[in-house]
């Protein structure tokens, strides 16, 4: 089978995939997020969020959509930061898009106290209005094409068993026509043996339509490359360690690494306007997190202030262990928003050709 279906198999099927049946995340879990490591990071995109909705010119009812929202950690940190908002927390209807039952109650109980919400399957259940949209580790877990460059031209690359029953790579017998066409500049001279990485646009293109016809904005947050460029990501992860992704398949979280550039480029043939991608660590810089840092350090004890410490050292450098320069963070936005704390030029880009939202037009586009 293609290498997509066996990571979409992996990871949702009904019965063994491994995000519709157990909670992956934390330190008893195989990996932790961002917003796992200190409540800074929530917090701070709440605050993002409220700046946001400022620039999306108050409205009176926003929809606060998260994809895959994890434990609800991040939502909760982001909720109890906008209450210094109140207008803006008064005009956010929540919404959470999980398809893990597990996770689900989790959520339900981070959020308990802070404010109802709304789950779903899909996104394109969320009740139609303007969205602010939280995307943090989404687009990574998608499934990914893989294409091998053979004498032959390029050829989807498949998972296959060998002689003695075991997981191996393979390739389809025949070249993909007129693949050669669609690759970047950086992929057309490859060698012989070089992987090239593609996903379809269809998860990036719902949030353009939906910001172009309606009006928003999206965050999105993963780690990956600014560049479309060759080079095998598909990987494994089990207790916070890297194993291989065809050994044991649905016991392990199966990802590869988001091509910011082609998000970039589907959002944009959407009409809506990017900003971005930033690394990190400076996103969270530009929005004050050392000096949310040393605000809380300030209120703990020693051991506690050493946590915090080594948390913000976690989320904004790089090496070993740091998030702050492997994750990206870019943002899409109706046309009409020039600018987004954190992440936009000083200069503002040129908008898009795309109509400003018609609330009566909207209630009939798809989502």
């Amino acid at each position: 089978m293609p290498v997509w279906r066996y990571m979409e198999l992996c990871l949702t099927h009904p019965k063994h995939g491994y995000y519709v049946s157990r909670d992956p995340l934390g330190r008893e879990g195989d990996f932790i997020t961002s917003p796992e490591v200190s409540q800074m990071f929530g917090e701070l995109i709440g605050l993002w969020a409220a700046a946001a909705w400022n620039a999306m010119g108050t409205p009176m009812q926003v929809n606060l959509i998260e994809l895959g929202p994890g434990n609800g950690t991040m939502m909760s940190d982001a909720l109890r930061a906008i209450r210094v908002l109140p207008p803006f927390f008064e005009a956010a209807d929540i919404h959470l898009v999980e398809i893990n039952p597990v996770l689900r109650e989790k959520q339900k109980k981070a959020l308990a106290n802070r404010k109802g919400a709304t789950w779903h399957n899909r996104f394109e259940t969320v009740p139609k209005g303007p969205a602010i949209i939280f995307a943090n580790e989404y687009f990574d877990v998608l499934p990914i094409h893989q294409m091998v460059r053979k004498p032959t031209g390029w050829h989807e690359r498949t998972v296959e068993l060998d002689a003695n029953g075991k997981l191996i790579y393979g390739a389809m017998p025949e070249p993909t026509p007129q693949f050669e066409v669609l690759l970047p500049p950086l992929v057309r001279a490859a060698p012989e043996g070089a992987v090239f990485e593609w996903r379809p646009d269809t998860e990036i293109m719902k949030l353009g339509r939906r910001l172009r016809s309606q009006g928003g904005v999206a965050l999105i947050i993963d780690y990956g490359h600014v560049r479309s460029d060759a080079g095998d990501t598909f990987q494994a992860i089990a207790r916070h360690s890297f194993t291989d992704p065809l050994k044991a398949p649905g016991t392990a979280d199966v990802t590869a690494h988001v091509d910011f550039q082609a998000l970039m480029r589907a959002a944009e043939d959407m009409g809506v306007r990017t900003h971005g991608p930033i690394e990190q660590g400076s996103f969270l810089k530009r929005l004050g997190i050392e000096t949310r840092a040393v605000s809380l350090m300030g209120k703990s004890p020693p051991d506690v202030s050493a946590s915090i410490a080594s948390a913000l050292k976690r989320l904004t450098e790089g090496g070993r262990g740091g998030m702050g320069s492997l994750f990206k963070v870019m943002a899409i936005s109706h046309p009409s928003i020039a600018t987004l704390a954190g992440i936009s030029d000083d200069t503002p880009q040129p908008a898009p050709k795309a109509k400003a939202p018609n609330p009566q037009q909207a209630a009939s586009d798809d989502v």
